[in-house]
């Protein structure tokens, strides 16, 4: 039964594909041979502004043939890095996409800028764009914004030979990704790419009803992915960033203009903010779900800074299927969703009812998070139920993964995951469920959280049923824990000291059961992977259908001057 929804699930996305690529085949035709409604851009308007954080020390390493993009270096020694060996997709991605220029625009120097325009200039006269990366619309659409973002740059001091090729340029890539937008370019990529058309045609002149057309395509879609708390189709809040980067100087671009923004730019944004820092724990990282790996300080500083409402995070995201709790110093972030489907699958994990916990500004509990730069078993591997503060069946992830179109896609996976969340003299109590392992194991896995009033303790409850009965079914309740943190086992072998950087030490149990220190990784770190630690639960959840367990802060982080002061005792779990 499972393998044949596997397979239903590949075959729907190809034939989906392939009908819009049709489909995008037969309007670029009609397009290309229709004689009226074309206006060539002569000139460029406006510039818009570039909200990513730019290094002006880059600039010179690109001057000297070093370019380090998506986690990977290459020395060209004097060629062109058009022409080298990419050392991986996601570093030819970079190069194409051009964001770059904005270290090159930050040095603001004579061989910088003439630097730039002869990289751009080579690319538009040897044809760089047809190489398959830059030709991928997202890769297309960074490329398009970069060049608008950054031509004061590459315009500064340039000949009208170079200015006129630059225009042609962007009008040709405009209208290239406009016919694809008529074809298969579907989920986050979609709505990058008419973002993209739309800065060009509040940019360039004589684009007034292009600017119409693609303002309502850009609305539809914004509707569209994103949702009504403000998550996206695709539950990566990584992407979120992204598209609040472009979309905030887009709405300072109509503005520019004395244009009035689109209202569903306006509300997207409103949306978005609040949505983000539903993630967000105390040393401000985001958590690690569906996508999400390094959160970039700069970026989120610069986002804080457009956020005009300042308004408290959302705690049930129901669209979305996130929630968050919170008391005292502590936060917990809850995966309480169903995986996304189709083209928003690509980076989603099969992390459902996975966890992460945190104390001030010290995570405790996390999950891997995502490699994006990685080899792809590496990527694949932290897409795993696995590499989840979560329950494990079988060591069979609770959703599955299948190659379509050369993209990694969730195919099967959980679809009726039910929450419900009360708050009690207690504290915070969160209860969901999801039947990813029904198919395959006649499971479902249902689990109970409450946060003491305090903040104190974290207690949980989780609980497989089994609708066929099973002589056996191994199960394992793994705590990923961030690489700050320093685990020691009890005597008795059922618990575990977790020491804090902060100097909080908070005490694991799992009463009745073996608790094991197991290694892991962790894959969001600034400098790159790091080593870290887990703990682990095993048992047989057909021989034991519920296990409990608790986090308790047994000290706290001494004052100066002050000895250390124990915790309240330990909240206990209804059950």
């Amino acid at each position: 039964m499972s393998g044949w929804s596997e397979q239903k699930g590949l075959a729907q996305a190809a034939i989906g594909r392939a009908a819009r690529r049709t489909r995008g085949q037969f309007v670029g035709a009609a397009r290309r041979f229709w004689p009226f409604g074309h206006v060539q851009a002569t000139r460029l308007l406006f510039a818009p502004h570039d909200l990513r954080t730019a290094d002006p020390t880059t600039a010179g390493d690109i001057y000297s043939g070093y370019y380090a993009f998506a986690g990977r270096t290459l020395r060209t020694h004097g060629e062109s890095p058009f022409e080298a060996l990419p050392p991986s997709e996601a570093w030819s991605e970079a190069l194409y996409g051009f964001a770059w220029l904005r270290h090159m625009r930050a040095a603001d120097t004579a061989i910088a800028r003439a630097n730039a325009r002869a990289l751009v200039d080579e690319f538009m006269v040897k044809r760089r764009d047809r190489d398959e990366v830059a030709r991928q619309p997202a890769v297309a659409a960074r490329r398009l914004i970069s060049f608008l973002s950054h031509s004061p740059l590459l315009l500064e001091g340039a000949d009208h030979a170079f200015y006129e090729r630059f225009i042609r340029h962007i009008a040709k890539l405009t209208e290239r990704l406009t016919l694809a937008l008529a074809g298969a370019v579907e989920g986050a990529a979609r709505l990058q790419c008419l973002i993209a058309v739309t800065f060009a045609a509040i940019s360039l002149d004589g684009q007034d009803r292009r600017l119409r057309r693609h303002e309502a395509t850009l609305s539809d879609e914004l509707d569209h992915q994103i949702l009504p708390d403000g998550g996206h189709l695709s539950r990566n809040p990584r992407l979120i960033i992204e598209l609040l980067l472009d979309l905030l100087p887009l709405r300072e671009t109509f503005a520019a203009r004395g244009l009035e923004p689109p209202r569903s730019v306006i509300m997207a944004i409103e949306r978005m903010m609040p949505h983000l820092r539903l993630f967000r724990h105390g040393d401000g990282a985001l958590a690690l779900f569906n996508g999400m790996g390094v959160t970039p300080p700069d970026l989120m500083a610069t986002l804080a800074a457009h956020d005009d409402a300042r308004a408290r995070p959302i705690e049930h995201a129901a669209y979305s299927g996130y929630d968050r709790l919170a008391a005292g110093r502590a936060a917990v972030v809850i995966d309480a969703g169903a995986p996304p489907r189709g083209a928003n699958s690509v980076e989603a994990h099969a992390g459902c009812l996975a966890f992460e916990f945190s104390s001030g500004s010290q995570r405790i509990i996390v999950n891997c998070g995502a490699s994006r730069f990685g080899p792809p078993e590496l990527m694949l591997a932290a897409r795993s139920t696995a590499a989840h503060s979560t329950v494990i069946l079988d060591e069979r992830s609770s959703a599955s993964f299948g190659l379509v179109l050369g993209e990694q896609r969730i195919v099967a996976g959980p679809t009726d995951v039910r929450v419900a969340r009360q708050d009690t003299e207690a504290g915070q109590e969160w209860v969901a469920s999801h039947d990813g392992y029904r198919r395959r194991l006649a499971a479902v896995h249902t689990r109970r959280l409450l946060l003491s009033r305090d903040g104190a303790t974290l207690a949980g409850e989780d609980e497989v049923a089994l609708s066929a009965p099973l002589e056996s079914l191994p199960a394992v309740a793994r705590f990923h824990l961030h690489p700050g943190v320093r685990p020691s086992l009890t005597r008795d072998g059922q618990g575990a000291m977790l020491a804090l950087p902060s100097g909080e030490v908070w005490a694991f149990e799992a009463p009745g059961l073996a608790v094991a220190i197991e290694e892991s990784i962790f894959l969001a770190a600034a400098d790159g992977r790091r080593r870290t630690e887990q703990l682990s639960v095993s048992y047989d959840a057909a021989q034991t259908p519920q296990i409990i367990w608790r986090f308790a802060r047994v000290g706290t982080a001494p004052r100066p001057g002050r000895p250390q002061e124990p915790s309240e005792p330990a909240a206990q779990l209804p059950l």
